[in-house]
């Protein structure tokens, strides 16, 4: 952005509001807050692209902040929300919902976050308070729609933010029950990453001559992430990218893999080789996966190990590099992983292992972006003559056993001595949305979960590669 770009104060949004983003540092605009800010100011509905890592999630809230403020309720019904924000991971809603209070902290206005994976009683009582912003994701949203503990028919504002996202992980009927729930007469705003022939199906359905935003081509990666791909055994990737991280000296690295058990594998292969890492995917808790998440960013834990559920919503500033240790089925799913380097300008690395059965899936990912990436070579890594064997051997381990927990009584015990069956059905579907188990934490999110924990945990020195001649 250069000096001549317009400013903040340029946008027309309200002194508690500018004073809040001076206070958080920025002083000008992104291109997409540049172009959706005015449009959602408005009052029309916005169909806005731009790729991860641009701003978007300031391109909507701080508008919808200015417009509640600007036009406040009194009184204000308990639990019934005037803007309502859809997002499909914990992690985004968090997220977003600290941007609001970052945003809003000048402003008499009252903001929740909702998930599933932790308990619903804490969230029950907040909805009992006013709510003037409320930041969800679907399923746990209908989980309380159901029971009637929130009243949606008070949305001013709907914006469905990540919606191809929501889209690949099987929300779509979900967001039509929570649509027919929501007012007809309201504001509209989708925002995406990308846009697929099926996001404009929905904005087709859902949109009322809505504003068109798009601030970078379709599926393309940030201009300052450097590529390159490694072609190697999968069996020797972890031996590659444990002598990468030492080598190359690196604190701070995002590393992707294809499913939840090979993240937990390769997790324990670099502990194992002095190498801190954690593994964080939906079946973790949802403490486990902010206490991770958490230490990742304040640089106590050197290495964060994710499936694609961390592909989005994960906003690391100055994070220097992402490693593909296996590349994703879907081609689009590259650009969303990568993104979480290289963010608001600036510079990143993005490293692709890149096993020979993988090829398929890289000449399809370059098709994509219509480049190619570039291919390179470790100089100075030679793989141990044991790596495979001790590859297999680490498959055929037995994962730890998990602690038993003491069976819960129930009550009124069913003839077969187990819960009563209607019990157990509705414990399984409260929180089917969710994969993750439940834990309780509280519910709401409040503030920023690293808060504090810098001078608690100072940054370590370069994690040691132990073993890299395959010795054990």
């Amino acid at each position: 952005m250069n000096d001549n770009s317009p400013d903040f104060t340029s946008l027309g949004l309200a002194a508690p509001l500018l004073a809040a983003i001076a206070e958080a540092g920025y002083t000008r605009p992104t291109p997409i807050q540049l172009q959706a800010i005015p449009e959602v100011l408005a009052g029309g509905d916005l169909l806005a692209a731009a790729q991860t890592g641009t701003g978007k999630t300031a391109a909507f809230t701080l508008p919808i902040l200015h417009m509640l403020a600007g036009n406040p309720i009194h009184p204000h019904p308990p639990g019934r929300p005037r803007s309502l924000i859809l997002t499909p991971t914990r992690e985004l809603a968090a997220q977003i919902a600290e941007s609001v209070r970052t945003y809003g902290r000048h402003l008499p206005l009252a903001t929740m976050v909702m998930f599933g994976g932790v308990s619903i009683n804490p969230q029950i009582t907040a909805l009992k308070k006013r709510v003037d912003l409320l930041v969800a994701t679907p399923g746990r949203l209908l989980d309380h729609a159901r029971q009637g503990s929130i009243d949606l028919s008070g949305v001013e504002i709907l914006v469905l933010d990540e919606a191809d996202r929501m889209l690949d992980m099987g929300f779509i009927q979900d967001i039509r029950k929570i649509l027919a729930l929501l007012p007809k007469k309201r504001q509209n705003l989708l925002f995406s990453a990308t846009f697929s022939d099926e996001i404009r199906t929905l904005a087709n359905g859902l949109l009322v001559d809505p504003a068109r935003v798009e601030v970078a081509p379709r599926n393309t990666a940030a201009e300052k992430v450097e590529q390159c791909v490694y072609v190697i055994g999968q069996k020797q990737k972890r031996e590659l990218l444990a002598w990468l991280i030492h080598e190359r000296q690196w604190f701070q690295v995002l590393v992707f893999t294809r499913t939840k058990h090979g993240a937990n594998k390769l997790a324990e292969y670099l502990c194992r080789h002095d190498i801190e890492a954690a593994a964080i995917h939906g079946n973790k808790s949802q403490s486990a996966r902010t206490r991770a998440l958490a230490c990742f960013k304040d640089g106590s834990l050197p290495v964060l190990v994710a499936t694609d559920i961390a592909a989005r919503g994960l906003d690391i500033e100055q994070l220097p590099q992402v490693v593909n240790f296996e590349l994703p089925n879907v081609s689009e799913d590259y650009v969303h992983r990568i993104g979480r380097t290289g963010r608001a300008g600036a510079a990143g690395h993005a490293i692709s292992l890149v096993a020979p059965e993988e090829l398929k899936l890289l000449a399809a990912i370059e098709r994509l972006m219509r480049r190619k990436i570039a291919r390179t070579e470790a100089e100075g890594f030679t793989p141990s003559a044991s790596a495979e064997t001790a590859y297999d051997n680490d498959l055929q381990r037995e994962p730890p056993p998990r602690r038993s927990r003491p069976a819960r009584q129930s009550a009124t015990p069913a003839r077969d001595g187990h819960a009563p069956a209607a019990r157990r059905a509705g414990k399984r579907s409260a929180n089917r949305h969710d994969p993750a188990p439940r834990h309780d934490n509280g519910g709401n999110i409040h503030g920023n979960a690293r808060a504090n924990t810098a001078d608690a945990n100072p940054r370590r020195t370069a994690p040691r590669a132990a073993l890299f001649s395959g010795k054990r």
